[in-house]
């Protein structure tokens, strides 16, 4: 009997070093993907959505041409992809920036849904998910950017 209940204490101290280098390799790992994510989309909104707007591809003029916004629209929205993902690289800013972008794409969703009859709408739709949980992983760095903000103000 003795035994049995050396060996049960044993076993319950080997489990716990396993338990806690477990959830701090899990965290290790979500907080990697989830910055990888961040790259990610980053590389997504500066290349693939902003700099066809920012240059003028003909594919984007056309979508702003038929939606009837013209060129200024065009360039202010790609300005704004750009600098949010920008944005989502920087600490301090991601938090905002994917909330930002979150906003972007539910207008992005509405005028799919109207100028262009729902064709492409869960794009922007699929995109807010993953800004989503960066906003709210990210969330505690919003009280750390309005220290700075009210700083130097």
């Amino acid at each position: 009997m003795s035994e049995t209940v050396a060996s049960v204490p044993s076993a319950a101290s080997t489990s716990r070093p396993v338990v806690a280098e477990s959830a701090t390799t899990r965290g290790r790992r979500a907080r990697i993907a989830l910055r990888a994510l961040q790259v990610l989309l980053a590389l997504f909104y500066a290349f693939a959505s902003a700099l066809p707007k920012l240059i003028a591809h003909p594919s984007a003029v056309e979508s702003f041409d038929k939606i009837g916004w013209g060129s200024g629209a065009m360039y202010t929205i790609g300005a704004l992809e750009l600098a949010g993902g920008i944005a989502l690289l920087v600490p301090l800013l991601q938090s905002v920036a994917a909330t930002a972008l979150s906003a972007l794409m539910v207008g992005a969703f509405v005028v799919q849904m109207t100028a262009f009859h729902g064709e492409n709408a869960a794009t922007p739709l699929i995109l807010i998910i993953p800004l989503a949980l960066i906003a709210w992983a990210r969330r505690g760095q919003n009280a750390e950017l309005l220290r700075v903000v009210r700083r130097r103000a």
